[in-house]
């Protein structure tokens, strides 16, 4: 198996990417182009074992909502030249039956519902929050932070294609508890508090721009936090903490937002 050498990780900590709107020093030790490519293959792997709904209100909404979003982010991006951040995303929403209480996006736009999270959605604009977080995510990189800390944590720093080759069934738990693709695989890579803050932020400008309220965002943060209240956390809220630190951080972000916001 190849490793990565200390010096390239030097390299790699030297080269990072900065993450959009805050800034952000990123260590990224995947290309675009793999993690793009193993995406789409792990993509197809979990549709595979979790069939789409059919078309249908819910099925529609989630469609509705995601494109929505996707024409926001690919706005927002553009406003920023930052465009080819972008390139080769092949945009999906998926609605998939089961009870859980989550959502996930991967790169290149795959994203995934899951039934569960209806109930406390209530409605378009509180699945604008879900999607446009996790679409956040995405495009900020955060699924290559949490893989590439994998790599050199739980694989020896193993390049990517390596690893899948070599170690494939660890190398695909990894990828999935990173993007949080079913509670099988276990406990999440936990987002760190940076992650969700800009997350969050990058969220709200979202569904604004895509004609939601983003007033909606706390509210559907306090749902999540009864839904979890007293019991174990649903895998969604697991690592989407609704504390009052975040909602502070919610409240004095709208301001901002609501420039973004258009009804639609």
């Amino acid at each position: 198996m190849r490793f990565w050498s200390l010096g390239t990780v030097l390299l790699a900590l030297a080269a990072c990417t900065t993450a959009p709107l805050t800034g952000r020093k990123q260590l990224i030790l995947v290309p675009q182009q793999t993690m793009l490519s193993t995406s789409f293959t792990e993509y197809g792997e979990f549709l595979k074992q979790n069939p789409p709904v059919p078309p249908n209100d819910g099925s529609e909404t989630v469609k509705r909502v995601g494109t929505r979003i996707q024409g926001a982010v690919e706005r927002f991006f553009a406003s920023k030249g930052m465009s080819q951040r972008l390139s080769g995303y092949r945009w999906e929403f998926q609605l998939v039956n089961n009870p859980q209480v989550n959502a996930w996006c991967m790169p290149g736009g795959k994203v995934v519902v899951y039934g569960g999270i209806f109930p406390v959605a209530q409605g378009e604009a509180g699945l604008a929050v879900v999607m446009g977080h996790e679409i956040a995510h995405a495009v900020a990189n955060h699924g290559n932070e949490r893989m590439s800390q994998g790599l050199l944590a739980q694989l020896g720093g193993a390049a990517l294609d390596t690893a899948l080759e070599e170690k494939p069934d660890e190398t695909r738990q990894l990828w999935m508890t990173a993007f949080g693709a079913g509670a099988q695989y276990g406990v999440l890579l936990p987002f760190s508090r940076a992650q969700e803050s800009e997350a969050d932020h990058l969220g709200l400008i979202f569904m604004a721009m895509a004609g939601y309220d983003p007033h909606e965002a706390p509210e559907f943060w306090k749902r999540m936090a009864v839904k979890a209240a007293g019991k174990a956390a649903p895998e969604f809220a697991s690592t989407h903490p609704s504390d009052e630190t975040r909602m502070r951080q919610i409240e004095q972000e709208l301001p901002e937002a609501m420039t973004y916001y258009k009804k639609k």
